[in-house]
């Protein structure tokens, strides 16, 4: 079966398509006092369409996602992010529209910021969580192609999130450690 990107909608038509709005990420964002403010009304962050065309050894699935531009105080809006459930399974975005950055963190503590534009593309070794974040003022969307086997491990992510966050700081997108981020500008 031939499918189509409705690059108007940020999805592949006839693909089942996940919504993900702010309350699917209360959380994940530091600045919790933003968060509890910009909630009220609960935009959608993401979407994501999925393709999984075949199961088993040596078959690929893809999924769009449509990331939206926002920011929770200073952080930019991001995907949950994940971790494959077989662990040495690596994935491959390309940049389709928008501008914004993968957030790679890798097993052995190792954090990369790649930029995912247009023509990009990343590659996200196995042992790699990664997420996506929008640092543009337009939506993002992007294709990610994964081993069928791969599978998604959110719950991970959920109980420790990533230890280094992207944030706008003088204007432009900076990647900065975590807890330092809390120490510095949010003074808690």
């Amino acid at each position: 079966m031939i499918h189509k990107i409705n690059f108007d909608l940020g999805v592949i038509e006839s693909a089942p398509t996940t919504v993900r709005s702010l309350i699917d990420l209360r959380g994940y964002f530091i600045d919790e006092d933003s968060f509890n403010a910009a909630v009220q009304k609960n935009p959608v962050v993401y979407t994501l369409s999925s393709l999984e065309y075949a199961q088993g050894e040596g078959q690929l699935h893809c999924g769009l996602g449509t990331l939206m531009p926002g920011k929770i105080g200073s952080e930019y809006f991001f995907t949950r992010g994940h971790l494959h459930t077989w662990r040495a399974a690596a994935e491959v975005y390309l940049g389709l529209a928008g501008e914004g950055y993968l957030l790679l963190e890798h097993e052995n503590g190792q954090t990369e910021f790649q930029v995912l534009s247009p023509g990009q593309i990343v590659y996200v070794p196995g042992f790699t969580a990664h997420r996506t974040i929008n640092t543009s003022k337009t939506p993002l969307t992007y294709l990610g192609i994964y081993p069928a086997q791969a599978g998604h491990d959110y719950a991970s992510i959920k109980s420790t999130n990533f230890r280094h966050v992207v944030v706008e700081i003088d204007g432009l997108p900076q990647l900065i450690e975590r807890n330092e981020y809390i120490t510095r500008y949010l003074h808690l």
